[in-house]
C-alpha cells in the first residue's frame, strides 16, 4: 500500500464534494489533525473507519487501498484493449488488401494476356503458343475464383478448418490442378502431332 497515494485519493474524494477536512473529520468523529495525517500520507485511516469513509464518498473499499478509481483503471484497460484490438485489425486489414491485390493484378494481367493471344488467334504450329494461352487464361480465371473465395470469406473458413480437413482439401486441389495440367499437355501434344 502507498500511504502517499492513498493520502492524496482521499484529499481528492474531499475536494470533490467540496468539504473541508474539519468538516469531513467531523462527519467521522474524528479530529480535523487526523484527516490532515491521512491525506498527507503520515497515517492511515482505522480500518473500522474504511467503510464509513467508502459510503461517505461512494467508493469502494479496494478503491481506498489502491489509492483511486476502479472506473478509471478499467476504462483505461478497456481503451487499451480497443486500440490493441484497432490496430490489430488494421494491419491484419492491411495484410488482406494487399494480398488481394497481389492476386488481382495477376489475375487482370494473366486475363489480358491469354484474351490478347486469343484474339490474335495466332495459327501456328507451336504447342507451346497455346500452352501459354490457356494457362494465361487458367490463371486469370484461377485468381477471379481465389478472390470470390478471399472476399467472401469461404476461403479464411476452409484456413480455419483442422489440420487433416485442410491436408485432403489441398490433396484434392493439387489433384486436380495436375489433371488438368496434364490433360491439357496431353491434348497440346496431339494436336501439335496431328
Amino acid at each position: 500500500m502507498n500511504q502517499k497515494k492513498i493520502g492524496s485519493f482521499l484529499k481528492e474524494l474531499r475536494k470533490e464534494k467540496g468539504i473541508t477536512q474539519e468538516e469531513f473529520a467531523e462527519n467521522l468523529n474524528v479530529s480535523g489533525r487526523t484527516v490532515s495525517r491521512w491525506e498527507t500520507g503520515v497515517n492511515m485511516p482505522d480500518i473500522s473507519l474504511l467503510v464509513d469513509i467508502a459510503e461517505f464518498f461512494n467508493v469502494s473499499i479496494p478503491e481506498i487501498i489502491n489509492g483511486e478509481r476502479k472506473s478509471e483503471i478499467m476504462e483505461k484497460e478497456v481503451k487499451e484493449v480497443a486500440e490493441a484490438m484497432s490496430n490489430y485489425a488494421g494491419a491484419e486489414k492491411s495484410v488482406i488488401l494487399k494480398r488481394v491485390k497481389l492476386i488481382s493484378i495477376i489475375g487482370l494481367i494473366s486475363l489480358v494476356i491469354g484474351l490478347v493471344m486469343e484474339a490474335i488467334n495466332y495459327d501456328s504450329m507451336i504447342p507451346i503458343y497455346e500452352c501459354m494461352k490457356g494457362t494465361c487464361l487458367g490463371l486469370g480465371v484461377g485468381a477471379l475464383a481465389t478472390m470470390v473465395l478471399y472476399t467472401t470469406g469461404i476461403l479464411e473458413k476452409i484456413k480455419n478448418r483442422k489440420s487433416k480437413q485442410m491436408k485432403i482439401v489441398a490433396i484434392f486441389g493439387s489433384g486436380i490442378i495436375a489433371i488438368c495440367i496434364i490433360v491439357s499437355l496431353i491434348l497440346t501434344i496431339i494436336e501439335f502431332l496431328s
